[in-house]
């Protein structure tokens, strides 16, 4: 698994910025497992969003260490097979979402995330499980 990539949900990244002990966060068990963690920009989007300060300085030495999919024309052509497909099942999923799991899915990525029930329904999304 050392030399997959896999791309982490920004609930994970929220997850190691609020818990004192980080050696108890998901991020941190990933990266004793893989040297190779990813991030959408959509994720970069929604980290930023909000972040002022300290909090932004954080946030801005913390993602430099990682590589940033953008969320492109692959993704996004992506992004509306996956929405049709769930649509067709009668489940849907909130837009960053969508196009965070599109990202993943395009690059042919592992994808890890806290919010498992945001993302189960999606076919081809490659979950990382421990």
């Amino acid at each position: 698994m050392a030399d997959q990539i896999i791309m982490v949900d920004t609930s994970i990244l929220i997850d190691y910025f609020r818990k004192m002990d980080k050696s108890k966060t998901r991020l941190f068990d990933l990266s004793q497992k893989s040297e190779n963690l990813c991030i959408s920009s959509i994720t970069e989007f929604e980290i930023y969003t909000g972040a002022k300060g300290e909090q932004a300085d954080f946030w801005k030495a913390m993602l430099s260490s990682f590589i940033v999919f953008p969320f492109d024309s692959d993704a996004a052509l992506m992004a509306v097979e996956v929405q049709n497909k769930l649509k067709r099942h009668r489940k849907s999923i909130d837009k960053a979402d969508l196009f965070i799991a599109a990202t993943a899915i395009a690059h042919d990525l592992y994808f890890d995330t806290l919010n498992y029930k945001h993302f189960k329904n999606i076919e081809d999304l490659k979950l990382f499980k421990q």
